[in-house]
């Protein structure tokens, strides 16, 4: 986790996330950078993860993915993963994969 819940985005100070993201250590994606993932099942800011992804914010107007990993291995509705992500995505046009 490289901006944990609570923290500011490193170039948009404003920008606070308000759920846990990081990426996956050694796995690559569009961008040439390693995965990032948006992480569920806590209201407590981590260090390091391990959890199931249940789905996939596919963006189509970027190179990359971002993957939506549950901590608990649970399902985690289409609704909550907007909500939660959009103080981001919102900037981005795109939907939810299962």
């Amino acid at each position: 986790i490289d901006r944990p819940l609570g923290s500011a985005h490193p170039r948009h100070p404003d920008m606070i996330y308000p759920i846990n993201y990081g990426y996956v250590d050694g796995v690559f994606a569009g961008d040439g950078s390693e995965q990032d993932v948006y992480v569920f099942g806590t209201d407590q800011p981590l260090q390091t993860y391990t959890g199931k992804v249940v789905a996939v914010y596919h963006r189509f107007d970027d190179v990359e993915d971002k993957w939506i990993v549950s901590l608990n291995g649970e399902d985690i509705s289409d609704d909550k993963i907007l909500g939660e992500i959009s103080f981001q995505e919102q900037f981005f046009y795109g939907t939810i994969c299962r």
